[in-house]
């Protein structure tokens, strides 16, 4: 069946970093543009980052750009988020989405806590 799990999740400082990874299974990945979303506590999800089929196109919410680096390795199915600079405001489960056409995939997130 269909998986995507997150993982890299965790508690760090501000300034800090981390890498998120998101492991597909169940349907051609390569085949699937790839999102990160976010949701703050009392919070709407929102988009964080996306990545077309190839990995050639990219766009970044305007509050974490230059900050954060979506990717995606086709040969392993993984997408993955690298995260620096982090601040307190970027605390939220983060959840990987696969989108084509009319068809939409979730995981079930992962928890990044930015605090002191």
């Amino acid at each position: 069946q269909v998986q995507l799990v997150e993982s890299g999740g965790g508690l760090v400082q501000p300034g800090g970093s981390l890498r998120l990874s998101c492991a597909a299974s169940g349907f051609t990945f390569s085949s699937y543009g790839m999102r990160w979303y976010r949701q703050g506590p009392g919070k709407e999800r929102e988009l964080v980052a996306a990545i077309a089929t190839a990995g050639g196109s990219t766009m970044y919410a305007d509050s974490v750009k230059g900050r954060f680096t979506i990717s995606r390795d086709n040969s392993k199915n993984t997408l993955f988020l690298r995260m620096n600079s982090l601040k307190p405001e970027d605390t939220a489960v983060y959840y990987c989405n696969a989108r084509r056409l009319w068809t939409e995939y979730w995981g079930q997130g992962t928890q990044v806590t930015v605090s002191s």
